[in-house]
């Protein structure tokens, strides 16, 4: 199963938003309810390597934004939806080739609408103005002038300001565009049309200086948006629920090093006293880097005990002659809620805390308001494992956006809560068929090289998630002299938002070959390394 966040129904949302019904409509309208909003955008993903990141600056700013698919979405069900805007993204076609596929009857709502690259050429061209191939293409950091600063969109902002462009096509000036930016190879780098807003840079990555006052003047000048997702008031309101549960009572934590299990580690923090609170970090399937940000952001802390449980070989015995990744994940669960059940009664607590969101309960088949059966989408890890003592889950009314703004508003690093998604039964769905100690090694060791070369390079930030797979292909090889066989090893990286759709990353060819040289050298058992190219759908984005 592939990794997402957000809550359930958007998995549906991006099959099905050409179809807005009843149900789906009444679906949005629970979510909104759970987010205390009334308002919601539309974020049509069009294929940009940054789209994660736009929806990354539109969480920051506590909106709640649905993430639509433009051959699905329809004028008709835009209006149906009524948001207080949209947000069309850059993506890698072009208008006069190969235009992505839209309804441009969309833009004739009168809803406000922000082009992002593609996304401004697309409505640009529909209002009459020229897109042409750029004499001079911009790649890389540029300085924007704003030659009208009155604009809503760059109100109170410096009029020269760095910009990322990455785009070969410019718009052409026209009398039905307000020019509003330029930048020395592009006459139109930003531009509106009575409600029609777009910028020619990318304004959600981090060379574009003041890309969040960017996006908050769109959403809150000039779509006139009210409602923030009120994360300082829901953090206070959980401290001191968690306060009223705990009183002096213990707490034992599952600590995982991911965004939602540091939430609620922060949470508790504001919560307990010395001596109140221990996090568990169960070793055996996790990645190298998971145990590096734990020990680095809550290890030697007064306000928690950290302790790291080696479970590898009960996890290795459990999963013995299980080669189904369900089974997989079944076994794993078992060995992950005894190692917690042991803790707690080891260190006589009072509470099992887990990170476990809304989504979590809900694919899982629980959480259901009307008692009305659920399916269950994949069996979480942390749901119904039915411990000798009550759980505290704080975000269990919570999505991974909502829950990363309480983490943003209690102090929690953005390193933390910006870390690739990785699935609870960790590298076990990386590995094809058994699970063996030899073969888990090579999972832990692969992973470990392409994490490292992932940062060192600076592509990390730039892919919404990353991994690498011990398939059981065998390979012909020959190292030294002598012919060998040995194990293929199978990369993947994708572009995605919310990870329910996703695009295969366009890693660099000289960055594939380096990780490739790194994992053939020093993985002995590694024969080959090949990388997938295939999007999801059809492929999910986890192996298994």
């Amino acid at each position: 199963m592939g990794v997402g966040s957000g809550f359930a129904i958007i998995y549906n949302m991006t099959q099905t938003l050409g179809r807005v019904t009843p149900d789906v409509l009444e679906e949005i309208r629970d979510e909104q309810r759970l987010r205390q909003t009334k308002e919601l955008f539309v974020l049509v993903s069009l294929g940009s390597q940054f789209d994660h990141l736009i929806k990354q600056q539109l969480d920051r700013l506590g909106v709640f934004c649905l993430v639509a698919d433009p051959a699905q979405l329809r004028a008709a069900d835009v209006a149906k939806l009524r948001p207080q805007g949209l947000i069309l993204s850059g993506g890698p076609a072009s208008v006069q080739v190969d235009p992505p596929p839209f309804d441009a009857a969309i833009f004739d709502l009168g809803i406000p609408v922000w082009g992002i690259c593609l996304g401004f050429q697309l409505w640009a061209q529909h209002v009459g103005a020229r897109v042409v191939g750029a004499p001079q293409r911009e790649f890389g950091t540029h300085i924007l002038t704003v030659t009208k600063p009155s604009a809503k969109l760059f109100a109170g902002l410096p009029r020269l300001m760095p910009v990322l462009e990455s785009h070969g096509d410019r718009i052409e000036p026209n009398g039905a565009l307000e020019v509003i930016a330029t930048t020395e190879h592009a006459p139109v780098a930003a531009a509106r049309h009575h409600h029609l807003w777009g910028v020619q840079f990318h304004p959600e990555v981090t060379e574009t200086e003041f890309g969040l006052q960017l996006f908050e003047r769109f959403c809150f000048g000039i779509c006139g948006a009210t409602d923030r997702f009120p994360a300082a008031d829901v953090a206070t309101a959980k401290v001191e629920q968690l306060k009223r549960m705990v009183g002096d009572k213990k707490v034992l934590l599952a600590l995982s090093g991911g965004s939602d299990s540091s939430v609620v580690a922060y949470l508790l923090r504001e919560t307990v006293q010395p001596g109140q609170l221990r996090a568990v970090y169960i070793k055996g399937i996790d990645r190298p880097d998971d145990e590096r940000f734990v020990q680095r952001y809550f290890g030697g802390q007064d306000w928690l005990e950290l302790n790291a449980i080696d479970a590898t070989n009960r996890f290795l015995k459990a999963l013995a002659g299980v080669e189904r990744m369900h089974d997989k994940r079944v076994a794993m669960r078992g060995v992950y809620g005894s190692v917690l059940e042991e803790e707690a009664k080891a260190f006589g607590a009072d509470f099992i805390a887990q990170g476990t969101l809304y989504t979590d309960l809900s694919e899982s088949g629980h959480g259901h308001a009307t008692q009305a059966r659920k399916a269950q989408i994949k069996l979480h890890h942390n749901t119904g494992l039915g411990f000798s003592v009550p759980e505290l889950t704080p975000l269990d009314n919570c999505v991974k956006d909502s829950a990363r703004a309480i983490g943003r508003q209690i102090g929690v690093p953005e390193e933390l809560l910006v870390r690739h998604p990785f699935p609870g039964p960790g590298l076990v769905v990386r590995i094809e068929g058994e699970v063996t100690g030899d073969r888990l090694r090579m999972a832990r060791a692969l992973d470990g090289i392409y994490i490292e070369e992932l940062r060192k390079e600076g592509l990390y930030g730039t892919v919404w998630q990353a991994g690498a797979v011990v398939t059981r292909s065998v390979t012909t090889a020959t190292k030294g002299d002598d012919a060998a066989s040995g194990v293929v090893a199978a990369l993947w990286a994708v572009w995605s938002v919310n990870g329910f759709t996703a695009q295969w990353a366009e890693l660099p060819a000289d960055f594939l070959r380096s990780v490739s040289r790194r994992m053939t050298n020093e993985v002995p058992e590694v024969g080959a390394v090949v990388y997938r190219i295939s999007d999801k759908p059809p492929v999910t984005i986890e192996w298994g």
